[in-house]
């Protein structure tokens, strides 16, 4: 019996390749094969998550984060196929959710999202940077696995050669961002203008018969893109605790400002007008209850009760605190919350276009997640420990391609990137974006070390390579 949610056309690839003399696994299975083992996979190591990696062996960074989201995107997929008649006929390859989970996030620069701005601001005349868009530009060009045209390789080359159904499932965003943008904007999300044609391609491929205007958004790319949310929403979190940033006493008596600020991110996500600061202290306050044991009975004699309330309190408020200072409490409470999310997964076929089938959240856990995952955001990223750290990033990165872009900035390119800036021919816009590219790739560390060859007072050896 055929699956109605993938076809022949899914499994082809920009570059055809000799049929696979391996019958224990098919095409998805060499896409995950191609990224466990590419370059850009493993310098996620390098990359921070939410607190520098240098800091403590116990932080995740972009590699652990991408496989804990493969892993909840891989559950995902399973408890959908056992619970959803439709599904269990028609199951989702758990092999895509997870190859695209790992991949999500290879787009990313250093330093994260202050890179991620600093490379858009430095690129807005020519085509703009974000993390989604250059994550299909490594897969699809820059990785060196296959190449169009051996003899000039400034043109497309095929990147890792993925599948199409793969290539899909990284389509988060199906809007082109503009070539040019004024100089104020924000980070836009999509992709590249220049890789307008590639998008085209897997959509004729995963999506033939796909209405004009329809908007595009696999199965399994929806499936990573929750998973994401779930996994920055709890583990961030446990980062959070172990650092001491955050307990749950200080969540549930935050400062207003925060809470509001949390509200109004949550009222946007989830598309509703009645989602109050209060609301967000009632949904922090249920998802810790179930960690806190009921409070005893309590006497009748009125002496007794006033100090029984304060032992219960007291117990109450060592309870909340040793979900952050506990490891076993906490990694607990997080594996519970992790569940419970998973849960409150499910899919609605789509019978015109399987494959764009939708996923839907519980709307309870949706809040939990939104909330989570917002305050998490706003409770670190203000505080001027986390601030001094994304300064330094976003300054780096801009130095980096200040001194790169230069009129004479390529000859202190690799000889590799240098040969594609020559091969451009004097076009500015595929010059910079060589640049951004290049810059793109680095790792937090390498980033640090190539500032201080160009700006540092301390001697640099000239032989260590670029």
């Amino acid at each position: 019996m055929s699956n109605l949610l993938y076809r022949k056309s899914d499994s082809s690839r920009y570059v055809t390749e000799a049929g696979s003399q391996e019958q224990w696994r098919d095409e998805f299975r060499r896409d995950f094969a191609r990224v466990i083992h590419s370059p850009s996979f493993r310098r996620l190591q390098g990359k921070t998550q939410l607190f520098p990696g240098h800091e403590s062996d116990f932080f995740r960074n972009r590699l652990t984060h991408s496989l804990e989201v493969g892993q909840i995107a891989e559950s995902i997929a399973c408890s959908i196929n056992g619970r959803q008649p439709f599904f269990e006929n028609n199951p989702i390859n758990p092999r895509i959710c997870l190859t695209a989970a790992l991949l999500h996030d290879i787009g990313h620069p250093p330093f994260g999202h202050n890179g991620e701005e600093a490379l858009d601001e430095a690129m807005r005349p020519h085509g703009g940077f974000e993390g989604n868009a250059q994550t299909l530009r490594i897969v699809t060009q820059i990785e060196k696995k296959r190449f169009t045209d051996e003899s000039c390789p400034i043109n497309r080359r095929a990147g890792l050669n993925l599948t199409y159904r793969t290539l899909g499932a990284l389509l988060k965003y199906d809007r082109v961002i503009p070539a040019s943008r004024d100089k104020m904007d924000k980070v836009r999300k999509g992709y590249y203008f220049e890789d307008a044609p590639i998008v085209s391609d897997i959509k004729k491929h995963v999506t033939p018969t796909l209405a004009e205007g329809k908007h595009f958004k696999t199965i399994e790319c929806a499936i990573m893109d929750i998973s994401d949310d779930i996994a920055y929403s709890t583990y961030d979190l446990e980062d959070s605790f172990k650092a001491g940033f955050l307990t749950p006493s200080r969540m549930l008596s935050s400062d207003p400002g925060l809470l509001k600020r949390v509200a109004a991110k949550v009222r946007d996500a989830v598309g509703t007008a009645n989602f109050s600061d209060f609301d967000v202290l009632r949904t922090l306050l249920s998802l810790f209850e179930g960690s806190v044991s009921a409070p005893r009975d309590l006497s009748p004699d009125e002496t007794d009760t006033v100090i029984e309330h304060i032992s219960s309190a007291l117990e109450i408020s060592s309870q909340l605190e040793s979900i952050a200072s506990d490891g076993n409490v906490r990694t607990q409470f997080t594996a519970d919350l992790v569940g419970q999310f998973i849960g409150g997964v499910s899919a609605v076929e789509d019978y015109e276009n399987p494959q764009l089938s939708k996923i839907v959240v519980d709307p309870e856990i949706l809040l939990k997640i939104e909330v989570l995952k917002n305050y998490t955001y706003e409770a670190t990223i203000f505080s001027s420990k986390v601030k001094i750290s994304e300064y330094r990033g976003k300054e780096i990165v801009e130095g980096i391609f200040k001194a790169l872009s230069e009129p004479r900035g390529d000859l202190l390119l690799p000889d590799d990137v240098l040969k594609l800036v020559k091969a451009s021919d004097g076009n500015v816009q595929r010059r910079m974006r060589i640049i951004s590219d290049y810059i793109a790739g680095m790792t937090d560390r390498y980033a640090v070390e190539f500032y201080a060859r160009l700006y540092s007072d301390g001697g640099q050896s000239m032989f260590k390579p670029l």
